[in-house]
């Protein structure tokens, strides 16, 4: 039976919140759309922030498409949230590369913990896939895939490999590549984390907020979060 009480969340109050169970991956998963609408009012830091309300970001959510690893469809529709103070500090970091001509494409932002699961079922090596016994830092809001693209005509910026390459190629510290590809993502890079964004070891677009240990797991759809 679920309790409701007041928790301190790794740090960041987030007020009164339903005790959830672990599911059958051993993990908590926030599932419930009434007590997240909740803490928003009582914590607004816990939002997810629809992304397209930004301007100069630009789009290509994959997992709304065919167009993706799994060749399936995975979300309803191509839309992108993130944490509130995530989505401030991406906007920061877009403004930057606004005034120097360029601009963000996000490919994917936060991710309900069911299409983690969906991917581990279909592609089980977690160098590249969030195991759903630990859960991606997607789900809890504090993950954006992206690339660049130039701000007038929103043409992608040369990179070392496609989105979702799993491959070794696609780690940000490889080497054996053109000197735009490495010129280019050391830009990427460096500036993201002036914003408060990490790279992650193995893929050069992913990029964690420092915070992300602050938000708890998360499954909550997309049409849940718009109501």
């Amino acid at each position: 039976m679920k309790a409701l009480i007041s928790i301190c969340f790794n740090g960041l109050f987030i007020g009164f919140v339903f005790c959830q169970t672990p599911n059958e991956y051993g993990v908590k998963v926030f599932n419930d759309v009434a007590v997240y609408n909740q803490l928003v009012k009582i914590n607004p830091s816990f939002k997810l922030v629809d992304l397209k309300n930004y301007e100069n970001l630009f789009f290509d959510i994959r997992y709304a498409t065919e167009n993706n690893f799994t060749e399936q469809i995975i979300y309803n529709s191509p839309d992108a949230f993130a944490r509130r103070l995530v989505a401030e500090a991406l906007n920061k970091a877009n403004i930057r590369f606004n005034q120097l001509g360029f601009a963000i494409k996000l490919y994917d932002a936060y991710r309900p913990y069911d299409a983690t699961v969906k991917f581990y079922e279909i592609f089980k090596d977690t160098t590249y896939v969030a195991s759903p016994y630990a859960g991606s830092r997607h789900n809890r809001g504090c993950a954006v895939d992206i690339t660049l693209v130039e701000l007038n005509t929103g043409v992608e910026l040369q990179m070392q490999t496609e989105y979702d390459d799993f491959t070794e190629k696609a780690h940000p510290d490889y080497q054996d590549l053109s000197e735009d590809a490495l010129k280019n993502r050391k830009f990427l890079i460096e500036t993201m984390q002036q914003f408060g964004f990490t790279v992650y070891p193995s893929e050069w677009w992913h990029f964690d907020f420092n915070d992300w240990r602050k938000y708890p797991l998360m499954n909550l759809t997309f049409e849940e979060l718009k109501q």
